[in-house]
């Protein structure tokens, strides 16, 4: 690849990754309406990211995101915890490497094996995060460290869920979002960056 060429595609690169953030910030704005609605939407441009722009702006998007909801519409529990953010972050830097190691190299084949097989690396990897995150935070982060006397602390079984078995079902929507969007930009992007 040319001098030229390989700067164009760091451009587009970093192009998309910005696009992406600015889309998993207009789904934050609707968090409160629903995690439904922006879970699936953040987890799903995480991965269309490494797709896309490859693993390095993947990572960047992960750790990202994290920060621009806590700005744009931190949960209560977040501001009273505000160590959940780096665990996030953690828990969408786990998402992005095992979809980078199982699912990409899957959905970069179009054969109905491989969609089987995505099925699969997909659900391994939202467990993944699930579990990662349900066990860093719902099972340590917010019983030690969520302060007795916090009205919160009612609704201690409602943040694990949301942070465990909600971060699972999440991400696997985005994974069914991706599977949608990436049938329709895979050939431009396989021609675009050549990866």
């Amino acid at each position: 690849m040319s001098n030229k060429k390989a700067k164009q595609s760091e451009v587009l690169k970093i192009t998309i990754t910005a696009m992406l953030l600015a889309v998993c910030m207009v789904s934050q704005v609707f968090k409160n309406l629903s995690v439904y609605i922006t879970g699936p939407i953040v987890n799903m441009c995480l991965v269309l990211c490494l797709m896309t722009a490859g693993l390095k702006y993947a990572l960047l998007l992960a750790l990202i995101t994290p920060v621009t909801a806590y700005f744009i519409s931190a949960a209560p529990v977040m501001t009273a915890v505000p160590g959940i953010v780096p665990l996030i972050m953690a828990g969408n830097v786990v998402l992005v490497v095992v979809a980078f190691f199982f699912v990409r190299p899957t959905l970069k084949k179009n054969t109905l094996k491989n969609n089987v097989t995505y099925v699969i690396t997909s659900v391994i990897a939202a467990g993944a995060k699930g579990a990662f995150m349900g066990l860093t935070i719902s099972l340590w982060l917010l019983p030690t460290f969520l302060p007795e006397a916090s009205p919160l602390r009612k609704k201690l079984g409602v943040f694990q869920t949301m942070f465990s078995l909600t971060q699972f079902v999440t991400a696997l929507i985005g994974f069914a979002y991706l599977y949608i969007v990436w049938q329709a930009v895979k050939k431009f992007f396989a021609s675009e960056i050549g990866e």
